[in-house]
């Protein structure tokens, strides 16, 4: 062996036929089962290939894969990992020039083959199928530094390359790494795990795909897992993202999120939990990409989820329509069931995305998504929703609010102009939004998201009587110009908004505990003393509508409503410290807590709270008096004349166009509101102010 390589090494233009007489005795021994002399014949080729660095070694090269190719093909599993090892030899190998004529299509195709080796012996079988992924790469890593690299991107290759990898990775245990990338396998497990040595050929595949060719090796991981129906349950395909997301270069990420949106236009009929596994997995590539680049398609992935977002709403209704008794109707209702888990998947993806964007991108995603939301009397938005019935379109709603509140959560504007622009309120606190408790929970969550400048909402959670506001730390700044100009045009909407939210029958705890943190809001946040004035003036129409009780509510709405206004006003009777104010309040709150508990939070939103049969009969010193309110606020220097004048909302064209019961009725309220509440000379004054 030493004589051959020293003549071949001194007299290069030999080597020709020296591989052409060992590829020559080597298929006559391949033929003959002769094991031994194949060995000799390989070494030979192997260690001339090592030695020699010429120009002259193509041909010889050409004489050498032949031969590689010769053990491929025969049965022996032995001969076959012989050649595979030849081949890994020679793909190490750096050459000077490129070769424009040598193609690799039939070792793809054998190594690929190798992969999915199903030979009786396990221990073979294992040795075959690490044979192949280490030709698979081998083949890579000659081709991809070579000048010829694009032919083992084309479609045909990457077909066999990827799903045979895949076919080997499966067999991984499958470890959650949402907090980093998955792990790199270590040395030793490389070599004997055909599972751990495909994963780390996958990732070189990957970090070595370009701009041009980055989708051919994507689209046939989309096939392998719709063929093996890895989508439910989908643990595989999360895997295999997470190693793509990782492994790409990061400005690449978004052409695999648009790869992704697409497969789920493409399985858009599919079950429920087949369309929950891509979603599940678009958002975990969100999660990695939002920490690079999510690229320019911002508006169509969201497009996209709301398409499907609908399209479940529908599929989910069409169910509920369609479902008959019996075991037709079980079925039914465990396809409902499935179709949430597809409707929380798209909230908690468009979520996710939302709250990573930019605040200028975001904004831009609010109107959005607020556009889409089917608003009784306009037909702006672009959702189609004649399919859906009163059902869908109000889970729709249901279900773009809850995107919506996702995509404003963490949102800081300087000013709530900002924020809250004409075009994004006037949609949300539209009458269509208030048919249902959920819907007007909703509503209320959004406005906190996006009022709520300073962190203060959680200070404010549940409704109670808070003894001294101080110990809250509340911080607030001074009201700007914007801010005050923003309350003009838009405070008599926000406060019709809150006063027909308290006199909604279906409401519950939860509305009521809303409505009061946004009372708390505004005082903190847009409240300058006008502002203030209005809030109490809200605060005691409220109390005389549920002394009145004109709209019929059952007693515990009436006392849920006087909890509120006692909970706001003790509340904003301290934010502005007056004292004779606050010393009203106290007096009020301490006579109710002995004589009416039910008028406090604290006890009417216990379990098994006495309810009164009236409010006629009670004291008068047991509501909240504006003549009271009043003189304590005007000895302050607050202009309190309009406090004599009771609030009414506003009524909008929207409410004559609105399928609820119109709030016309509601607007007549008595302007001789009780006795008790105003002392008759305040009532005719307020009489002939409502009269001019």
């Amino acid at each position: 062996m030493e004589k051959l390589t020293f003549y071949a090494v001194s007299a290069p233009e030999k080597l020709d036929r020296i591989g052409s007489y060992l590829a020559e005795r080597l298929s006559r021994d391949v033929v003959r089962h002769r094991s031994g002399y194949v060995l000799i014949a390989m070494e030979a080729l192997d260690q001339l290939l090592m030695a020699c660095h010429s120009q002259s070694i193509k041909p010889f090269v050409e004489s050498f894969l032949h031969m590689v190719a010769k053990l491929l093909e025969s049965g022996e599993p032995k001969l076959q990992v012989l050649g595979t090892n030849s081949f890994v030899k020679f793909a190490n190998i750096e050459e000077d020039t490129p070769s424009y004529h040598r193609r690799y299509d039939f070792f793809v195709s054998r190594f690929s083959a190798m992969c999915h080796s199903c030979h009786s012996d396990p221990e073979i079988r294992t040795e075959i199928r690490i044979a192949g992924i280490r030709g698979i790469q081998g083949v890579v890593r000659k081709t991809v530094n070579d000048e010829l690299r694009a032919t083992i991107w084309e479609p045909q290759h990457m077909d066999k390359i990827v799903p045979s990898l895949l076919f080997n990775m499966q067999k991984i245990e499958e470890v959650d790494s949402r907090t980093g990338p998955p792990p790199s396998p270590s040395a030793a497990d490389k070599e004997e795990n055909p599972a751990v040595l495909a994963e780390n050929c996958f990732r070189e595949l990957l970090g070595r795909a370009t701009f041009g060719n980055m989708n051919n090796a994507v689209r046939p991981v989309f096939a392998h897992l719709d063929h093996h129906k890895l989508w439910d349950p989908n643990e595989f395909a999360v895997h295999c993202f997470k190693i793509i997301m990782y492994s790409i270069q990061a400005q690449y990420s978004h052409h695999v999120i648009q790869e992704i949106l697409g497969h789920l236009d493409v399985r858009k009929k599919d079950s429920p939990r087949v369309r929950a596994g891509i979603i599940q997995v678009l958002l975990e590539a969100v999660a990695i990409a939002a920490k690079g680049s999510i690229g320019p398609t911002v508006l169509e992935v969201f497009n996209t989820l709301l398409k499907h977002l609908r399209l479940s709403v529908e599929f989910e209704a069409n169910d509920l329509q369609g479902g008959s008794v019996g075991s037709a109707n079980l079925n039914s209702s465990s396809k409902d069931n499935d179709e949430k888990i597809v409707q929380n998947a798209i909230i908690q993806t468009i979520g996710f995305f939302g709250s990573n964007l930019p605040d200028y991108q975001r904004s831009e995603i609010m109107m959005f998504i607020m556009g889409k939301v089917p608003v009784f009397g306009t037909s702006t938005h672009t959702l189609d929703i004649s399919q859906l019935g009163d059902l869908g379109t109000r889970r729709i709603q249901i279900m773009l609010l809850r995107s919506l509140l996702m995509v404003t959560s963490g949102y800081k504007a300087k000013t709530i102009v900002t924020a809250l622009p004409g075009s994004f309120l006037d949609p949300l606190l539209s009458p269509s939004l208030m048919e249902d408790y959920e819907l007007r929970q909703l509503v209320l969550e959004v406005m906190h998201n996006l009022m709520d400048r300073h962190d203060n909402r959680a200070k404010l959670r549940g409704i109670r009587i808070i003894p001294d506001v101080a110990d809250l730390k509340i911080k607030r700044e001074k009201i700007c110009r914007q801010d005050t100009s923003f309350m003009k045009k838009n405070g008599q909407q926000l406060y019709r908004h809150i006063y027909l939210g308290c006199k909604e029958e279906d409401n519950v705890q939860k509305n009521y505990e809303l409505l009061y943190t946004s009372l708390a809001l505004i005082t903190i946040e847009l409240a300058n003393e006008e502002v203030v004035i209005d809030l109490i003036r809200l605060a005691i129409a409220l109390q005389d509508s549920a002394i009145i009780n004109e709209d019929n509510l059952p007693m515990f709405h009436r006392c849920g409503i006087m909890a509120l206004v006692a909970a706001y006003l003790n509340f904003v009777s301290q934010m502005i410290a007056v004292p004779a104010f606050c010393q009203h309040i106290s007096k009020v709150i301490e006579i109710r807590t002995m004589e009416a508990p039910y008028f406090l939070p604290e006890h009417i939103f216990r379990d098994k709270c006495m309810l009164p049969k009236s409010l006629e009969r009670h004291d008068k010193n047991l509501y909240f008096l504006t003549n009271k309110i009043a003189e304590s606020l005007g000895g302050s220097g607050y202009s309190v004349e309009r406090l004599s004048v009771p609030y009414v909302p506003q009524v909008t064209d929207e409410d004559r166009l609105s399928r609820r019961k119109s709030i016309v009725d509601t607007v007549s309220i008595q302007v001789d509101i009780l006795p008790n509440s105003i002392p008759s000379d305040d009532v005719n004054k307020a009489t002939e102010d409502a009269q001019v």
